[in-house]
């Protein structure tokens, strides 16, 4: 039987449209998910948020490439790539990132907490605004 980190980072590592039904099986029911865009709490919040992805972008895919736990934590490196449906679909993005995940005694995420740079990551790549930010960024240098 997988210990419940290794079954965490398989469910992300292989996450489809169809396993986003299944993250009962990941998140206690109050369980909390922040990133830079959202802080909800519950199975349906969360849901929401990855069923949305499932429809704004295509091929979404997480690679988690390091671990590191301690206790009931766990810090989790990876990449996410995908491409956007509705601005140049066929540029390929990636966001490199960190999740903190703290678990329950059962092996389930109580919170899950995203880490990563949305001004240099996505909004900088971005028509209009990715000028503007890439302007401020070379002002503050």
């Amino acid at each position: 039987m997988p210990t419940p980190l290794k079954r965490f980072v398989s469910y992300w590592n292989n996450l489809t449209a169809a396993d986003v039904a299944r993250l009962e099986e990941f998140y206690t029911e109050n369980a909390v998910f922040q990133d830079p865009f959202n802080k909800v709490q519950g199975h349906a919040a969360i849901k929401h948020i990855f069923d949305d992805m499932f429809v704004r972008l295509i091929d979404p895919k997480f690679v988690i490439t390091e671990t590191i736990e301690q206790d009931n934590r766990v810090l989790l490196v990876w990449d996410f790539s995908f491409r956007i449906k509705s601005l140049k679909p066929d540029l390929k993005r990636t966001i490199h990132g960190t999740s903190l995940i703290r678990f329950a005694a059962d092996g389930r995420a109580l919170s899950h907490r995203d880490y990563w740079d949305a001004a240099g990551e996505l909004y900088e790549q971005l028509p209009v605004i990715g000028s503007v930010m890439r302007a401020l960024k070379r002002r503050m240098a």
